[in-house]
């Protein structure tokens, strides 16, 4: 396995916490949240004090996405757990919609959010960001989000970056909630098999088959 070393903005999350508990905005925004009607093809995450307003994605990383969710549901298929797509992912009033997340296939009740909005954090053991071009859409999900899911003790976070040099696939584990981080990570380009250390998807490897090889090779 080859580990890569990190660039500059991966690893510069700041030295105070850049979402500090704000019970009165995280509560209107939720509320604004709530009631937001958007066009069609756009979706909305609470993110670091923000409402994010983003397309649901290109097509390159959808079949990323589509790829992985499939190869993870036939390696977890014995066992209760699945893969998922387009679920919200609930944490203190903050919401996310990864690209794959890895939970139960049935969540258990108390696992699911009033008027079943979302699947809350501390269910999620899984998930998955593929990077969409465009700087707020590269910075959400190497920083931001990365960021958040760490504060929410998600075990494991996949980051597959088709943008970072000729492509990479980082695998962050072991979540510090009060440095908003996490302590573990390996990063391979791709085309190099990474596999999940831990959890119930332990042992899915992410290779070729999932993210086609390094760019530029033929």
């Amino acid at each position: 396995m080859t580990a890569l070393a990190h660039e500059a903005p991966w690893t510069d999350t700041g030295s105070a916490d850049p979402d500090p508990p704000r019970p009165e905005l995280d509560e209107d925004l939720w509320q604004a949240w709530e009631v937001m009607e958007l066009p069609e093809g756009f979706h909305a995450e609470i993110i670091e004090g923000f409402i994010e307003v983003s397309p649901t994605g290109c097509y390159a990383r959808s079949r990323i996405a589509n790829k992985l969710r499939r190869a993870a549901d036939r390696y977890l298929a014995d066992g209760p757990y699945a893969g998922h797509q387009d679920t919200d992912v609930i944490h203190d009033r903050k919401v996310w919609i990864p690209d794959v997340i890895i939970a139960l296939e049935d969540a258990e009740a108390q696992d699911v959010t009033e008027q079943g909005v979302g699947i809350r954090a501390t269910a999620v053991d899984v998930v998955v960001e593929v990077v969409s071009p465009g700087h707020n859409s590269v910075t959400r999900d190497r920083v931001r989000k990365r960021r958040a899911y760490a504060r929410a003790g998600i075990p494991v976070y996949v980051l597959v970056d088709d943008l970072d040099l000729r492509g990479t696939v980082t695998v962050f584990t072991s979540p510090v909630a009060e440095k908003a981080d996490y302590a573990a990570e390996t990063r391979v380009p791709h085309g190099t098999d990474i596999a999940i250390p831990e959890g119930p998807a332990k042992g899915f490897v992410i290779g070729e088959s999932i993210t086609g090889p390094p760019r530029g090779d033929s």
